[in-house]
């Protein structure tokens, strides 16, 4: 169970090498988780993940995940909730693709999309009702600023993001009174492996930076984390700005 904080014993990470990910989990088990499952597909980076969250007291499982197997999701996180209750969710796999190659592959648009949108939905679902059936438990779901408005430098990745966000309201919604609590997080341009080569942004962030923010959002129970929160201003005047100006706007 969370403690009177908010911080989770038991914690189970959907992307298990996602920087962002691993940074929070880093931050929640120096306060008090012990006990990590890391999943995501078999990988060096996995087990190096695991093999330092190890080193820091946390026992730590390696699962194995895809979130383009929809398919496969009920049997494996079924496996990981039969061991015990699983205090907290973290929903961190997606991945940003290439706006200009994508425009002209189809097929790898179609990937961006099943990744981040697909999968999250189908992971989200199960999880959200193994959360429910022991009757307690976080869910928080890493959506993306770039969710909020299209933009013609990253439509495609921001589409899936938005369909994402929408999805988590949606779902936490229905669990409200359940005691499940989701989360939606999101955070603005974020230097990290995934973003390396690409120019920053105004309110860039750190992995370090979101982690914080989602320890203080759990304490809080927030449904909604913006990082850095600044956002939340920028972004609601962003959203109603007349599309033939917001073309014009260097994003």
């Amino acid at each position: 169970m969370k403690d009177a904080f908010g911080i989770p014993q038991s914690l189970l990470v959907l992307g298990g090498t996602s920087e962002i990910a691993l940074a929070t989990v880093r931050r929640l088990v120096v306060r008090r988780t012990r006990t990590v499952w890391l999943a995501g597909r078999p990988s060096p980076a996995l087990e190096a993940a695991a093999t330092q969250l190890r080193s820091l007291g946390a026992e730590v499982h390696t699962v194995a995940f895809d979130a383009l197997h929809p398919d496969s999701h009920e049997t494996v996180l079924g496996k990981v909730f039969a061991e015990g209750d699983i205090d907290m969710v973290l929903l961190a796999f997606g991945i940003l693709g290439d706006q200009a190659h994508d425009e002209r592959d189809p097929v790898a648009a179609v990937r961006v999309a099943q990744t981040n949108y697909t999968g999250a939905v189908s992971a989200g679902l199960v999880s959200a009702r193994a959360l429910q059936t022991q009757g307690h438990g976080s869910l928080v779901v890493l959506s993306s600023v770039a969710g909020e408005r299209a933009r013609r430098a990253d439509f495609i990745y921001g589409s899936s993001k938005a369909g994402l966000d929408v999805f988590a309201q949606g779902l936490g919604d229905a669990l409200h009174g359940t005691g499940v609590h989701v989360m939606v997080v999101r955070p603005g341009f974020v230097r990290s492996r995934m973003t390396a080569g690409l120019a920053g942004a105004l309110l860039a962030t750190t992995p370090e930076a979101v982690a914080t923010a989602i320890e203080l959002g759990l304490r809080r129970r927030s449904e909604t984390v913006w990082v850095p929160g600044a956002l939340r201003v920028v972004m609601a005047a962003v959203r109603h700005l007349p599309r033939a100006v917001f073309r014009l706007l260097p994003l």
